[in-house]
């Protein structure tokens, strides 16, 4: 699914380019973090498959908040750049949220500026997180409508699981947010004909958990006991009971690079007019 949208994005990207317009994505690194790096690469990855230019700046841990400002800046200004992705967590010292508030809102393809999650709220955005927007794909793919169902999202981050809920519920479901204070989760999640899990703890969700024929999603990126990948789901126990399953890796994940693509056109052809 991720590689039809992304060949339906290089047709765009072809056609800006026929017109003598080039669509531009810079992604910041800043650090080591092995997680990141992988992302990163896939997002280079993405970006020449599809024909889109791109800039990676790989900064050191020690980066200062002035210095990555001054990146910053220098990207909201370069007119061949028409997204910009710094990749989190960002290395201590540094306050996400400052980094974020600083990023032009019509080049913040991730959809994390102030702005943006406002636009989401009301329902009138030009773009959408990408992982939660992946994900509304997998579940129209699936041929599952969400008008009316009972939605569950396990987690409450501002990436996923609140943009997530919001989402869903744009689609008319009834949704509840699940979090660490939440009771008798297993009750609540139990009654979700969706249920969206993204919390980051490895096969937090079994099969006791699960309503029998749910639509399940596995947004988790984690190592079980032996170091191996998995997800937040314990995929094994849970398959025989939903209803549909997204696998870890290459569920979500796909899906969430290929948004992120298509944001980057949508401001390319925003800024291109």
């Amino acid at each position: 699914m991720s590689a039809r949208v992304k060949e339906e994005l290089k047709t765009e990207v072809e056609k800006l380019k026929q017109s003598g317009k080039t669509t531009g994505l810079a992604v910041v690194l800043v650090g080591d973090d092995p997680a990141s790096k992988v992302y990163v690469r896939n997002k280079e990855k993405a970006c020449e498959e599809l024909g889109i230019y791109s800039e990676m700046h790989r900064l050191p841990e020690t980066t200062t908040e002035e210095e990555l400002l001054a990146l910053v800046d220098r990207l909201n200004s370069d007119e061949n750049i028409d997204g910009i992705l710094v990749q989190l967590p960002l290395p201590e010292h540094l306050d996400d949220s400052v980094i974020i508030n600083n990023i032009r809102p019509d080049k913040d393809v991730d959809a994390f500026h102030p702005v943006n999650v406002g636009k989401i709220m009301i329902g009138d955005y030009d773009f959408l997180p990408c992982t939660p927007a992946g994900i509304m794909e997998l579940i129209h793919e699936s041929g599952v409508s969400v008008d009316g169902k009972e939605c569950v999202v396990i987690g409450r981050s501002n990436i996923v699981g609140k943009p997530m809920s919001m989402l869903l519920l744009h689609e008319n479901g009834t949704v509840t947010t699940c979090h660490s204070h939440t009771q008798n989760l297993s009750g609540v999640t139990s009654r979700a004909d969706i249920l969206v899990a993204a919390v980051g703890i490895a096969k937090f969700v079994k099969a006791d958990m699960v309503k029998p024929g749910a639509v399940v999603i596995d947004v988790g990126m984690d190592r079980d006991e032996n170091g191996k990948l998995c997800g937040d789901v314990d995929f094994d126990e849970v398959e025989p009971v939903a209803g549909a399953i997204t696998p870890v890796p290459g569920g979500v994940g796909p899906m969430t690079i290929a948004m992120l693509m298509r944001n980057t056109v949508t401001a390319s052809k925003k800024h291109k007019k």
